[in-house]
């Protein structure tokens, strides 16, 4: 217990978050490229086009992996803005400005990426569909955090409120979820659950893979803006200027 309290209590540093964030950037860099490029050629080159979808179907593996990664970053943000309200653990409020615009920008890639599928599947770009409008909701979300944070000077008072809104935003989430089962909607069903999958493992796997893509992107580039912003923020404290200095001689 006392190791994991200690644990908790490091990742709460900057400098020591600063430096060991460092050390797993490139290695989420190089399993994105690498799990994309399997990915993109597995679900463009190799899988079956759908039998009534056609080609159409292949921008699911960039919708659906995008879709996911849109609520999985906004539950994050929630679960870290409780936190930061809480314990006042200054590296989550890091987080949770730092995750908001790749959270919007995978939430615009999966409206837009669903109505150009949806053109040729419902024969529009966009209705008012259950799923898509609390997804657009969602987008809104993100917005509103970016701008609520960068409406206040003090940092610390910004990321409370941040916080917030981010919890208070979170009852989207299972509304974009459970959507399909609570009203009439023109998306279907979940394919992939625990009780099985109806899709076939040719478009299975790479989708899978397109989804561990997006969350190593999502790491890299989170910790990339988390570690400017810490040297931003922090830049006249003492740990940045010996950094600073050391990377110079």
């Amino acid at each position: 217990m006392n190791r994991l309290y200690l644990f908790f209590h490091k990742t709460g540093s900057p400098p020591w978050f600063y430096k060991y964030s460092g050390y797993l950037i490139p290695w989420l860099w190089a399993g994105f490229l690498l799990l994309t490029a399997i990915g993109l050629y597995l679900g463009l080159l190799v899988a079956p086009a759908d039998y009534q979808q056609g080609e159409s179907v292949r921008i699911m593996y960039l919708h659906v992996p995008a879709a996911w990664m849109s609520m999985m970053i906004y539950g994050l943000m929630a679960i870290w803005g409780f936190i930061a309200l809480v314990w006042r653990i200054r590296i989550m409020e890091v987080l949770i400005i730092s995750s908001a615009p790749i959270g919007a920008a995978f939430t615009l890639i999966a409206l837009v990426s669903g109505s150009l599928w949806g053109r040729p599947t419902w024969g529009t770009y966009w209705v008012w569909d259950a799923r898509l409008t609390s997804e657009l909701v969602l987008l809104f979300l993100y917005f509103g955090v970016i701008a609520l944070y960068n409406s206040f000077d003090e940092p610390r008072k910004a990321a409370r409120a941040a916080s917030l809104l981010s919890i208070v935003g979170a009852i989207n989430l299972p509304i974009i979820h459970f959507s399909v089962l609570w009203w009439n909607t023109l998306h279907q069903g979940s394919s992939i659950g625990t009780s099985g999958n109806s899709i076939h493992p040719s478009m299975l796997w790479p989708l899978l893979y397109m989804a561990v893509a997006f969350k190593l992107y999502y790491g890299a580039n989170l910790l990339s803006r988390a570690r400017l912003r810490l040297l931003t923020q922090d830049h006249r404290k003492r740990w940045v200027q010996d950094l600073l200095t050391k990377e110079s001689s």
